[in-house]
């Protein structure tokens, strides 16, 4: 519908409200090409306390799979229900999102979706509407919601971490200030999780990437600034755990790189954002299950027998790594697990092989790869002060207590420096960095040990020194007792890029009990506090805190916990 501007003025000047048609559109004699997007609102039917709405969005700019178009109400509206679109409504800001069959928005197309609303008093029209970030029926798309200028290409450095600030997802950082003393970390640096398609162009009216690069480019200013995004979808994901399980099965390696990969690929190399630094993370908890979960070893598991007989698990972060690695400001790092996992000499060398062998892959190379990340989501303290592992108590070595059950690294810290040196070994590059999840290993509070243990025994020494208070390092689900650990901060130690939040503290590990969902994850007993273990956990109980809901949903209760706990704490 094409209207001059004294057209559109008078329609607008119509009380907004009334029984018939309201709009909200561009004049058609501006020249549309200038305008990125145009939106048609328009009211239905009016019966004074409620009403119907029909919105039809025309995208001028570049192709989208998938968009989001966002307005304000100046009054009291509120949507109810809607159709061909997911709405949501924060406060007076409304979203609506695409539908999965009406996700592509060719250049010059349209698409319509309606809804029903109440209100009380005025019903007037929104006067901005933005689509993927961008302002509509405004010539050149300009306003105050557009993005700034992103600037010169920033030059690749060796350290992405150092001397740039981190990305504050405002989504987290909203649920962290809502809680009582969250203001404390709410604008810590946090990874945001892609662990869907759907998540690429947001979820239920939350933001998707491009919105959370745009906002990257509003917080960097004239800095430098880095954002941390967690690629997480592999086919067949979490194959010995089943909290975490994701959309797609074993053998959708195909959808996995046309549907999620390439998608994010192409927006990361969008120019618009090449003064930022990207920091993937390659789908954390999967190339070590192809060698500690996998027949003849007890802690098999058939899934993971499959994944490791198909080869999607390789196949997925070789071409994740391709991919991603093609744009000079992307910084990839490969998740390498915790030395509560992969510390002994069985899991530790052929760990890295596995590394190499997935870095070598659907077309990557050890150039692709930046460096690794070790306890990404876990809780293994940094680093344990009051024993070493060449300790020995009346003759019995720290590596023979129950704790360390032989395991050669005590703490993440030692654990990262020499998985490092394995790494460059084999064949990555030597000035390969290492990123630390301190998001919950700091083990604070009362139950923090002040000194060694005991010298009654090896198990005493240790179990009364050690900072870890997990009844054992296999336990990974909502542990109880935890803490929030060293700051994000750059250049902490040799070899390590930066200590980093990539899990946002208060989103859980996995439900208490069983949820149904659509989002395709299971229940897994270790997230049970009743729960008496596995060969994975030496028989433990599982130390989960109870009353959990799905994994990446907020969880008040283990935010709570991970303040109290914090070391160093929060002043």
């Amino acid at each position: 519908m094409s209207r001059s501007r004294t057209a559109l003025l008078a329609a607008l000047a119509l009380v907004a409200g009334a029984s018939g048609a309201a709009y909200a559109v561009v004049p058609g004699d501006v020249g549309t090409a200038a305008v990125p997007c145009t939106v048609d609102y328009k009211v239905q039917n009016d019966w004074g306390s409620g009403f119907t709405a029909a919105v039809t969005v025309t995208n001028n700019s570049a192709a989208k799979s998938g968009w989001s178009l966002k307005w304000s109400y100046a009054g009291n509206q509120k949507v109810t229900s809607g159709w061909n679109a997911k709405l949501s409504q924060s406060g007076t800001a409304v979203t609506a999102a695409n539908e999965s069959y009406n996700a592509a928005l060719s250049t010059g197309g349209s698409v319509s979706f309606g809804f029903q609303g109440t209100y009380s008093g005025s019903n007037a029209i929104p006067a901005t509407f933005t689509l993927d970030g961008v302002t509509c029926n405004v010539d050149g798309g300009g306003g105050p919601t557009d993005p700034p200028d992103p600037g010169t290409p920033g030059t690749r450095v060796d350290n992405p971490y150092a001397g740039a600030k981190g990305y504050v997802n405002p989504e987290w950082s909203a649920k962290a200030a809502a809680e009582p003393g969250g203001s404390r970390i709410a604008n810590q640096p946090t990874g945001v999780w892609l662990d869907r398609i759907a998540a690429i162009n947001g979820v239920n009216g939350g933001m998707g990437l491009r919105d959370h690069l745009d906002e990257a480019l509003r917080q960097k200013g004239s800095g430098e600034l880095y954002i941390q995004l967690v690629i997480y979808n592999l086919p067949g994901r979490d194959c010995a755990a089943l909290a975490s399980n994701g959309e797609l099965g074993p053998t959708e390696i195909d959808k996995y790189k046309t549907q999620y990969i390439d998608p994010i690929a192409a927006i990361l190399a969008d120019s618009k954002y090449s003064s930022l630094r990207i920091v993937p993370v390659i789908e954390i908890d999967s190339l070590p299950n192809l060698v500690t979960n996998v027949s003849p070893r007890a802690t098999a598991t058939p899934n993971c027998d499959v994944m490791k007989a198909n080869g999607n698990y390789q196949k997925g972060v070789g071409y994740a790594l391709n991919k991603l690695g093609d744009a000079p400001n992307v910084y990839n790092y490969i998740d390498a697990g915790h030395h509560g996992w992969l510390g002994w000499d069985d899991n530790f060398g052929p760990s890295a092989e596995m590394f190499k062998t997935a870095a070598t892959t659907e077309g990557a190379t050890v150039n692709d790869v930046h460096g690794f990340i070790v306890n990404t989501a876990n809780y293994s303290a940094l680093k344990e002060e009051n024993f070493t592992i060449n300790d020995s108590v009346n003759g019995t070595s720290v590596r023979q207590s129950k704790w360390v059950d032989w395991n050669r690294y005590t703490d993440e810290l030692s654990y990262a420096q020499a998985m490092r040196q394995k790494l460059v070994s084999i064949g990555f590059d030597s000035n390969l960095g290492m990123l630390i999840d301190t998001s919950r290993n700091g083990w604070g509070g009362s139950a923090r040990p002040t000194g060694p243990g005991a010298t009654t025994n090896v198990d005493t020494y240790v179990d009364g020194g050690r900072y870890d208070r997990r009844l054992n390092t296999g336990n990974w689900c909502n542990q109880s007792g935890a803490g929030l650990g060293e700051r994000p901060r750059a250049n902490p130690a040799a070899g390590i890029d930066a200590y980093v939040w990539m899990k946002p503290p208060g989103e859980s590990d996995g439900a208490s009990k069983a949820i149904d969902n659509d989002e395709g994850k299971g229940f897994d007993r270790m997230c049970d506090p009743t729960y008496t273990g596995n060969p994975r956990n030496n028989n433990n109980l599982s130390g989960a805190l109870p009353n959990a809901p799905l994994s990446g949903h907020w969880f008040s209760a283990q935010f709570q916990e991970l303040m109290k706990n914090a070391y160093p704490p929060l002043s």
